[in-house]
């Protein structure tokens, strides 16, 4: 076992420690730590272990084991603000525990703790916990890999882009901006594939990670903060893949201002990916924003989500109210009605009928309710062609993925 000297004169060979009152009360421990680490570690107390994870000789550790026993628990506080600690720092914490109560370790391991270990340990517990932390990010790690977006910038597209907005909340627009994403992925059965990026711009509430079952990586909150030095390359690292077809810019994992993003750093983000991408759907937050204007300028087509109740109808007015008073191209926007009535319902297609006409639009999109298949498509992170390809909804999102691709067709053809 190397002594606390050691950690200050080998720091590069320390690769884990016990941390804990006096580690001499855990004789087995010692004997385990040694045949894990060889000499490769060091212990440290409970006071000292905060001060050492402020140096910079913390960072070479992969984990820590936490020895605590029944009198450690008046210092659970203490020991908890340590797993933090480790936490934060990408550090493993392991807890070897002898007589300490349930309500204790269920604080510890909820708060990040890898592993809880009862002392004194059984043969080859602590050998078996570590391998099973080893192995938990091995996995991690090729998750993370198979979900990074390995497609190159090219620079060569001229993208179509498709915000999604609703216009009160409920209205369906993220579900139908993921799935509308996800049927022009997949509408061109050619030898080259679309490229299709879905854009998650509710960056407080957004959903999409957890419609397609991505993880928030906090390499988005570092672009977003730093969009003056963002380029192709970086743009496209930032980006997860579903299936190896959609490529995704999740919202950031913590909650940030919506006002983080100016009009001129949406604009940069919308050239990188009209530049790389055939087609760039845009989940849009509910709230107007500054940037609401640039993203409605870019717009080939805006789709606005509604319902058929109150309030819906006085969003929309109060929408196109604002659009004009500031001038703005309220014409692109492409009003969708989801949950819209079914074929024999006479009387609800007779009140959006009314409601169109009393708002002087046009409901050009009319979204059947996909019922519970959509909820269980949602939580389970799967598009809603993979989980009910013939459920209504699905069937109206895959028509109107090729109506649009044709539309761009003819257009490029026209053109």
């Amino acid at each position: 076992m190397t002594s606390n000297a050691a950690l200050q004169d080998e720091p590069a060979q320390i690769m884990a420690c016990t941390i804990s009152r006096d580690v001499q009360n855990f004789d087995l421990l010692i004997e385990d730590m040694e045949n894990a680490c060889g000499e490769s570690w060091g212990d440290l107390s409970l006071q000292d272990a905060n001060v050492f994870f402020d140096q910079p000789e913390a960072d070479a550790l992969e984990f820590v084991v936490l020895a605590i026993d029944q009198e450690d628990e008046a210092e659970v506080d203490l020991i908890a603000d340590l797993v933090k600690r480790a936490s934060d720092q990408k550090i493993k914490a392991l807890i070897v525990a002898e007589e300490v109560s349930p309500i204790v370790l269920h604080k510890l391991l909820k708060i990040g703790a890898e592993e809880f270990i009862p002392y004194p340990l059984p043969d080859g517990a602590l050998s078996d916990a570590i391998a099973r932390m080893r192995q938990r990010e091995e996995e991690a790690a090729l998750v993370a890999a198979n979900l990074q977006n390995n497609l190159k910038a090219t620079g060569d597209r001229d993208g179509v882009v498709i915000p999604v907005q609703g216009l009160a909340g409920g209205t369906g627009s993220t579900t139908f901006a993921v799935n509308l994403a996800w049927e022009l992925a997949n509408v061109d059965a050619g030898d080259e594939a679309l490229r299709v990026c879905l854009l998650d711009f509710d960056l407080q509430f957004g959903t999409v990670a957890t419609y397609l079952d991505l993880p928030r990586r906090e390499a988005v909150f570092e672009m977003l903060q730093d969009t003056s030095n963002m380029d192709s390359d970086s743009f496209m690292q930032a980006l997860l893949t579903y299936e190896e077809r959609l490529h995704v810019l999740t919202a950031p994992a913590d909650l940030i201002p919506l006002d983080i993003l100016g009009q001129e750093d949406v604009q940069k983000i919308l050239d990188m990916a009209r530049q790389n991408f055939d087609y760039v759907v845009i989940d849009m937050p509910t709230t107007v924003v500054m940037w609401t204007e640039t993203v409605l300028n870019a717009a080939h087509v805006y789709f606005a989500t509604t319902e058929l109740d109150m309030r819906s109808a006085q969003n929309t007015l109060r929408m196109i109210r604002a659009l004009k008073g500031e001038d703005l191209p309220y014409q692109k926007l492409r009003y969708v009605m989801n949950r819209a009535p079914g074929f024999t319902d006479l009387n609800g297609k007779s009140r959006v009928k009314r409601m169109a006409e009393s708002l002087d639009i046009t409901i050009e999109v009319q979204m059947p309710d996909g019922g519970k298949q959509v909820v269980q498509s949602n939580d389970h992170g799967v598009p809603l062609s993979e989980v009910a390809a013939k459920n209504p909804l699905r069937k109206e999102l895959q028509k109107l993925a090729e109506s649009i691709h044709e539309t761009n067709l003819e257009a490029a053809e026209g053109a």
